[in-house]
């Protein structure tokens, strides 16, 4: 009767799948409207008048505000409001952002042609501005809710397959990444005025998706707020009372203090740096190099995903079950830094189209080891009173890389016509990434914080 008393949502695997759901398609309706306009770059630019460094700017703007603070504050948001309300936030900002992007690309707008908009940043087309204004505010939502999913996550697979679920978000999430490489081109074309490809009626399409990503929230909000009150009945969760288990903005001390949370987070800045705004620039680049149209370039990068999304539940559940989180980092990083030096001197050799889809899928391989161990191994070094703000904090200084990177591989590009010295600096950075994990992979042996471990019980 005892352990009647004590089953939860928890304990129905019907239940707390049906989370990993609702809160993964929110994230693969952001991840798809986040690299809307990475098949489109070629278009945006002759019909908007934007340059190489333009887009760089635009690129950057989804992580301008999240460097400058937001994400910090989302994290205390996130440990003391909790993860229905910081969630909920979230996607409001990701729909908010997706329109303001949309209005400033419109026709009926023409914001390159509205003289207050164009009368300050003379470099920086109206267009441009806007669009990137309201990738600013999409992109404090997208960053806050990857943070609040990861909390939602394991806080619903405690003793469970965390890893697994986290592994499962991560490849439905990246779905988003292959539809947009093959939805955007197809609404472009079916919406083209006068022979030339429509950039609205994707943008419009992707925002519509980011409303049903909230709607799916919003119904998680409802079963997360008895999951609470059976926690609260079998004391299992405080109700606010108890100091040592509130949080206080003091115990943000004890993150920074942690050696285990930096190395984790320069890891992270350093391997994401070298995947996002490769992503951003990935379909001009096969354009450019193999000689191909955008469509086909975008089409054939679209397979970068497919590779991790089906390999990274099965390495999640090898965590769970086997553990080697730690080495899984080390080997992720060193088929990365592969990779970019094979697109940075092999492909232009052999520009083919068999050989470069071959590169991307080993990509994938790596970008299916890395965040499959990362994510559930921050639960092992950071108290879960602190966890959200702890993953808050690793996602603000990995948006200090994603914001800068875009902007610095743009000038490179204007400044050296080519993307061999791009793919150079994207293959320096997974080395450092390597070295990093090396550091890390140390001290777990050293302290015992169990990232070699199994993490079902």
């Amino acid at each position: 009767m005892v352990e009647k008393l004590q089953m939860t949502l928890r304990d129905n695997s019907v239940a707390r799948w049906i989370v990993l759901v609702l809160v993964a398609s929110m994230m693969f309706f952001g991840y798809l409207f986040m690299d809307v306009m990475s098949p489109m770059k070629s278009l945006v630019e002759n019909a908007y008048g934007w340059s190489s460094s333009n887009y760089g700017t635009y690129a950057a703007g989804e992580y301008i505000l999240n460097v400058f603070g937001f994400l910090i504050l989302a994290g205390i948001i996130l440990d003391k409001m909790g993860v229905r309300f910081t969630g909920l936030l979230s996607a409001g900002l990701m729909v908010i952002g997706a329109i303001i992007k949309y209005v400033g690309v419109s026709e009926w707008l023409d914001a390159n042609n509205i003289e207050w908009l164009n009368s300050w940043w003379v470099t920086m087309p109206g267009s441009a501005k806007l669009a990137a204004f309201g990738f600013m505010i999409f992109g404090c939502g997208c960053e806050m809710a990857g943070t609040t999913v990861s909390k939602v996550l394991a806080k619903w697979f405690k003793g469970k397959e965390m890893a697994l679920a986290m592994g499962l978000e991560m490849a439905i999430a990246r779905l988003g990444v292959f539809v947009a490489m093959w939805i955007v081109p197809l609404i472009s074309a079916k919406y083209a005025v006068n022979g030339v490809n429509s950039v609205v009626a994707p943008i419009a399409f992707c925002a519509c998706l980011l409303v049903i990503g909230l709607i799916n929230f919003f119904v998680f909000t409802i079963m997360d707020a008895k999951f609470d009150k059976q926690l609260q009945a079998i004391g299992e969760m405080s109700d606010g009372t108890n100091e040592e288990d509130e949080f206080h903005v003091s115990d943000l001390g004890a993150i920074f203090k942690s050696k285990m949370f930096w190395l984790v987070a320069l890891l992270c800045v350093l391997y994401y740096s070298a995947i996002f705004p490769f992503q951003k620039y990935a379909p001009n680049f096969l354009e450019t190099t193999l000689q191909i149209s955008s469509d086909t370039a975008a089409h054939l990068f679209s397979w970068f995903p497919i590779l991790a999304m089906v390999l990274t539940p099965f390495l999640g559940a090898f965590l769970d079950f086997k553990g080697k989180g730690a080495t899984m980092l080390m080997v992720g990083a060193v088929v990365m830094v592969a990779c970019h030096l094979s697109f940075a001197f092999l492909l232009p050799l052999f520009p083919s189209k068999v050989f470069a889809l071959a590169i991307i899928l080993i990509l994938g391989v790596s970008f299916s080891l890395v965040p499959a161990a990362l994510w559930p191994s921050v639960p092992k070094i950071i108290d879960e009173k602190v966890l959200g703000s702890a993953y808050c904090l690793i996602f603000w200084i990995q948006n200090v890389g994603l914001c800068l990177v875009p902007l610095l591989i743009g000038l490179l590009l204007e400044k050296t016509g080519g993307y061999r010295v791009p793919m150079i600096v994207f293959s320096i950075f997974g080395i450092l990434a390597f070295i990093f994990s090396i550091y890390l992979k140390r001290e777990d042996v050293k302290n015992g914080y169990g990232l070699e471990l199994p993490n079902k019980k």
